[in-house]
């Protein structure tokens, strides 16, 4: 959480490095960052540069979610999708993360065997659940020590934002264990930040390309500085800043720069209780949990190759996707789905059994195999772009490379389930 009563500043630009000119756009954020103090709830859909909707979010309160985590392996999202089709349940939204031999994913569904609508029946709900965790538990036998978790709740209007979500989900199944802490430093007094972090910026001294996270004591303030170096990407801020308020971090300054791939942030944190960062455990602890968060969303190790999907919405279409992968000896490492109406669209990222990247005549099967519009997208693409899709086809527009416009319309749909709650 951020300190109370402080002043923000952000110097933003929309995904194409421009500046933010669109009057609607600026006033919906003003609207949005006031919610619950200034009636910002009541802001208005407005639509980006790229194409994306941003607006109101309902969708929460309408579906039943479906919250897993348990131990990684090759085909679980495409059995986990298997039972839910039939089992009657229609996927809505979706999204999977994988990292350091975990998963974590949530589903949102609908009762397609009573025409829509969150599944309500308690004996229904029951026997999902059930299912579900013979699924997460098979070709583990029944050691009491694995780790898992299946849970489905009910639609409600407070639920978390699903990203936000799914951080939380890893954080407690403990994702970070693996995570080193080789670079990562710690030292003492107050120095020169300003100056730090313009070295860090212009790539003075040597930089290995992962995530560097080093921890300070500023003794005169009180605080603990946590600076972390990475590659600059989208949501970064985002992962990062959750990060610390899920572990009880109030955040009461901070700074945050990027200079083309690189960016630098830096933190003056307490605990919730007011102490610094005072043992070499906790620093140990929230350096892995840093780069869990950085690193869970990207990859440094095989990111995979992206594969964006728009095709016909039905019931088992997940089920349907994930089956041609799993096939064609395709291990999924993170996908995120949505459905508007007839459109279903998706994005996934693949790897084959042996961990490395799918050549081009996979490709082509898949996509015959999977129907639709199937586009692959260059595994080291960054800041993806949108367009709108709708039955199945996809329309071009200039300075946007066609696979990066189908994920604007994902995200407008992922976006729509749930707030954030701090």
């Amino acid at each position: 959480m951020w300190r109370l009563h402080s002043c923000k500043v952000f110097h933003v630009t929309d995904q194409l490095g421009n500046k933010i000119t669109d009057e609607s756009l600026i006033h919906y954020i003003q609207q949005s960052l006031g919610s619950g103090r200034r009636g910002g709830g009541n802001a208005k859909e407005v639509q980006t540069c790229l194409g994306k909707v941003v607006g109101p979010r309902h969708v929460s309160t309408q579906y039943t979610a479906l919250e897993i985590t348990g131990t990684d392996r090759p085909g679980l999202l495409s059995e986990i999708s298997a039972v839910l089709t039939e089992l009657g349940c229609h996927v809505v939204s979706a999204a999977a993360w994988t990292h350091n031999t975990r998963s974590a994913c949530i589903i949102y569904v609908e009762d397609a065997s009573r025409g829509g609508g969150p599944i309500t029946d308690p004996d229904r709900l029951t026997k999902v659940e059930e299912q579900l965790e013979n699924v997460v538990s098979a070709h583990h036998g029944n050691g009491s020590g694995e780790r898992k978790r299946v849970r489905l709740s009910v639609p409600s209007a407070s639920r978390t934002h699903t990203e936000r979500r799914l951080h939380q989900l890893m954080f407690a199944d403990r994702d970070y264990e693996e995570c080193g802490t080789g670079d990562y430093t710690t030292e003492s007094g107050d120095g020169d930040v300003d100056r730090k972090m313009a070295l860090e910026l212009d790539g003075e001294g040597s930089w290995t390309g992962r995530t560097e996270v080093s921890i300070e004591s500023c003794n005169e303030k009180g605080y603990s500085v946590v600076r972390v170096r990475s590659r600059d990407r989208p949501k970064l801020l985002f992962d990062t800043v959750c990060t610390l308020t899920d572990m009880q971090y109030v955040v009461f300054h901070a700074a945050v720069s990027s200079n083309h791939s690189v960016a630098v942030q830096e933190y003056y944190i307490r605990h919730m209780d007011g102490c610094t960062l005072d043992t070499e455990t906790e620093r140990c602890r929230v350096t892995q949990c840093l780069i869990a968060a950085i690193e869970r969303r990207v990859s440094h190790v095989c990111p995979g190759l992206r594969l964006d999907v728009c095709t016909r919405n039905r019931v088992g279409l997940l089920s349907h996707i994930t089956r041609v992968f799993r096939e064609y000896g395709l291990s999924v490492s993170r996908a995120e789905i949505g459905t508007r109406g007839e459109t279903a669209t998706g994005s996934f990222y693949v790897i084959d059994l042996s961990g490395n990247d799918v050549d081009s005549k996979t490709v082509e099967l898949v996509r015959k195999e999977i129907g639709g519009t199937v586009l692959e997208v260059n595994k080291s693409s960054g800041w993806p772009a949108p367009t709108s899709c709708s039955n199945g086809s996809v329309e071009y527009r200039s300075r946007f490379s066609l696979g990066s416009l189908l994920w604007a319309q994902l995200e407008r749909l992922s976006s729509n389930f749930g707030s954030i709650r701090s």
